[in-house]
């Protein structure tokens, strides 16, 4: 194996650890988000209105936000493929 053969498996395996955490941190921060979610839907008085103005609000705030980030992370992860799959056609 070559200088350059260890020096693209360390980058590969740095990338698929980096790629480990991620996911256990999306999955952490999912989880905390849906205790939360459950949390305040158990203690929301829905016949108040001024409740149900709340929970709409941050809904309609707080959506638009993640959904966003999806998209980012989305378009990040193409980009980088498409880098990685141009270095592979070149060397």
């Amino acid at each position: 194996m070559t200088n350059l053969d260890a020096i693209r498996s360390k980058a590969l395996d740095e990338m698929d650890r980096a790629q480990r955490s991620f996911k256990a941190a999306l999955f952490s921060a999912a989880l905390f988000e849906a205790f939360f979610l459950v949390a305040v839907l158990l203690v929301a008085d829905f016949r108040n209105n001024l409740h149900l103005l709340i929970l709409f609000g941050v809904g309609l705030i707080y959506m638009p936000i993640v959904l966003g980030l999806i998209a980012l992370g989305a378009w990040v992860n193409r980009c980088t493929l498409r880098i990685l799959t141009r270095l592979d056609n070149t060397m």
